[in-house]
């Protein structure tokens, strides 16, 4: 297994200013840093999470680019984490 971070953070996909990674708000490199955390903690590579982001950003080319991230690491939970770890299935919640 690949080490997570060193891969996502080394994708030549991510926004970048002088090679350094750029957000336009906060929430935004928490997203980024929830996605490697998850990948890490469930064992997975990080192409697993980058096949919810090219999903994403196919589904919609004109959603701004972390605003697909979010829809992504929606995706990702959904699929890998949903009844894992004590959480609930989101069907399970009331008003989901």
């Amino acid at each position: 297994m690949s080490d997570v971070r060193t891969v996502a953070l080394g994708d030549s996909d991510l926004p970048r200013s002088n090679g350094e990674l750029t957000f336009d708000e906060p929430w935004q490199a928490r997203a980024l840093a929830i996605a490697i955390a998850l990948v890490e903690r469930l064992g997975l590579e990080w192409d697993d999470f980058r096949c919810h982001l090219i999903v994403a950003i196919d589904a919609d080319p004109n959603r701004p680019y972390w605003d697909s991230w979010a829809v992504a690491l929606d995706a990702f939970v959904a699929e890998n984490v949903s009844g894992a770890a004590g959480l609930p299935n989101p069907g399970t919640i009331p008003g989901s």
